[in-house]
């Protein structure tokens, strides 16, 4: 009844054309033409001087302004139903006649700017938004093709990565040394993994631009750019068809196809707020020489490099130097532990706080709940095992770490208060399970100091976030089984549930996975660094921060070989995948077998 019931919602906006081979035309069309105008913007501003003569690239705008209204035009008459087709596409007229109005009436609206550039900002404008539109809804659709769903995202993903590689090569991009294109597509690679491996200081080698870039990757990487298509279609009133909906149920890990639209709804609030609060809760703790305008992009790019998971800074450091300040423990910490555990788990909370609040607002026995008979909502066994891992987890890690260190952890000078201790240990706990960012010295800590936070990295964030790792739930459904096989209990339960064999499985599997790939990569990067110096634990390290996408490092990322770069390029994409996502994508066409063979018992252990 519900899958019913999500084809009649989703499919009622389909739009059917008389002529369908047609479309074809119109969609090569305008890939072409959007690449064209992305290139007129990279040769305008780009480089220290256009490419090309100014007047040739308006020109060529232009060209591509009426390309895109022509297309739209044309589909219009196209369509079977025009009223179905204007339903769909309400934005293009409103927003056509902004920029035609913003066109013309420049001398007004952009009074700080010549008559001139007051239209060509509007053209430009009006450009970016279609092409971001078109780039957006093609991601979506490519997502929901059908053919391999898998291959589609890592698709996605080395497109996205090598655009951003491209743009960091730009001049405008750095400072003063030209990015290296391996270093280039290496911090592509890590911003868009969220991960936060650098081999260029984010700060002070990479211009305004360029963090730009960076922090456009991160928030594109860490929330998927499919699951910005379907935020945009939304927000214009698009209605998702049923391939693409089910597209976004496997992305966002959702259990039922009719709330699809809520969650991404969820979702795209949720990311605004709390990156909006949390840039608001970290503007006192940059220095006072700070100008507003640095102290507000310093406090948006942090916000979102804490929220999306990623660890990057604007400081060499990280944020060792500020280890002092509450906001490093009270806005960054909140924002990593948020954007770790998981949008499934954020929605179900906020559902079952809503509904608690209702139910508490009405009088007992009020009429509408006599009819509806509607049970209260309840915490998903998926909330329970993110929650209770995710805390144990935080809490054993300082407990160990504060154990283990007597010297790193609260060496700051500020920090000689045990309660500061014991801050900078929970934080330490939070930050390396997930995001990569560090309040102290990594490379000073004890090695059982580094193999606690190896082992942190291993297990990541929750299933459905932006942290990478085995996830929370792996880790729980693992120690389940074990503890099941050691009661000599058939069946795996938790919470009062119990849990698949099919889902115990798949835990199994990644962990396997994702330890095989440590030991491969690990070999490999001890090969092609034999030379360098390394010992065996600080490139361990490395590839496990790598793997985890967090981003921690004993300082031996800027000395890798070029080969080695490469080989923890591919480590950070892994990572964020999942090695499961690539094994799906390349059995996705195997059938299962439809057949058993005999048992016979085999001893084990």
């Amino acid at each position: 009844m519900i899958g019913f019931a999500a084809e009649t919602i989703f499919t009622v906006m389909k739009i059917h054309y008389k002529n369908s081979g047609f479309e074809k035309y119109l969609v090569s069309v305008n890939l072409i033409a959007a690449t064209v105008a992305v290139a007129t913007f990279v040769s305008l501003y780009g480089f220290d001087k256009p490419l090309l003569p100014i007047w040739i690239l308006h020109l060529v705008q232009f060209a591509m302004l009426a390309i895109f209204v022509g297309e739209k035009v044309i589909r219009f008459f196209n369509a079977v139903s025009k009223r179905e087709y204007l339903r769909v596409n309400w934005f293009e007229v409103p927003l056509l006649a902004v920029f035609m109005l913003s066109f013309f009436a420049s001398g007004h609206w952009f009074s700080f700017l010549d008559p001139a550039a007051g239209r060509m900002l509007s053209l430009g404008v009006y450009l970016i938004l279609q092409v971001v539109a078109k780039a957006c809804h093609g991601c979506v659709e490519l997502a929901a093709s059908g053919e391999n769903p898998a291959k589609a995202l890592i698709g996605i993903f080395l497109t996205l990565i090598v655009v951003g590689a491209s743009l960091l090569c730009l001049p405008k991009s750095y400072v003063n040394e030209p990015t290296s294109p391996v270093d280039a597509l290496f911090t592509a690679t890590s911003a868009t993994c969220v991960t936060g491996l650098i081999v260029e200081d984010t700060g002070s080698h990479f211009s305004f631009m360029g963090q730009v870039v960076i922090l456009a990757l991160i928030q594109l990487g860490g929330l998927g750019i499919v699951i910005f298509g379907a935020v945009l279609a939304l927000l214009l009133g698009q209605a998702l068809s049923v391939r693409e909906s089910v597209a976004m149920q496997d992305l966002l890990s959702a259990q039922t196809l009719g709330r699809i639209g809520n969650i991404i709804g969820f979702i795209f609030v949720t990311t605004i707020l709390l990156e909006a609060f949390g840039a608001l809760g970290l503007m006192g703790m940059w220095p006072a020489d700070y100008l507003v305008a640095d102290k507000w992009f310093h406090s948006i790019f942090h916000s979102i490099s804490a929220f999306c998971n990623a660890g990057f800074s604007l400081h060499k450091d990280s944020l060792v130097g500020f280890g002092g300040k509450w906001q490093v423990y009270g806005v960054i910490s909140t924002l990593i532990i948020l954007g770790g555990l998981g949008f499934g788990v954020l929605y179900n909370i906020a559902v079952v706080t809503v509904d608690w609040v209702k139910r508490h607002c009405r009088k007992r026995g009020d009429f509408h709940d006599i009819i509806t008979k509607q049970a209260p909502r309840k915490i998903s066994l998926q909330t329970k095992l993110v929650l209770s891992t995710s805390a144990i987890l935080i809490v054993l890690g300082a407990v160990v770490l504060l154990l283990l260190e007597n010297n790193s952890i609260g060496s700051h000078k500020s920090q000689a208060g045990g309660g500061q201790r014991v801050l900078s240990a929970v934080f330490q706990s939070v930050t390396t399970r997930t995001a990569g960012f560090n309040s102290v010295d990594i490379s000073r800590m004890s090695p059982a100091s580094k193999q606690l936070m190896m082992a942190m990295m291993f297990i990541g964030g929750s299933p459905g976030s932006t942290a990478g790792g085995i996830k929370t739930v792996t880790l729980a459904v693992i120690l389940m089984v074990a503890y099941a096989t050691l009661r000599k209990r058939s069946e795996v339960d938790v919470f009062k549930r119990s849990v698949s064999v099919a889902v115990a499985g798949r835990a199994i599997t990644v962990v396997l996975l994702f330890a095989l790939v440590f030991l491969i990569m690990s070999f490999a990067l001890s090969i092609t660094e034999r030379a360098s110096g390394f010992m065996m634990s600080d490139i361990m390290f490395e590839t496990m921060s790598a793997l985890g996408t967090v981003g921690l490092s004993c300082g031996i990322t800027a000395e890798l070989t070029t080969a080695g770069k490469l080989l923890i390029i591919a480590t950070m994409l892994i990572g964020r995948l999942g090695p499961l996502t690539l094994l799906a994508a390349m059995t996705f066409n195997l059938k299962p077998a439809g057949y058993s063979y005999p048992e016979e018992p085999i001893i084990v252990g």
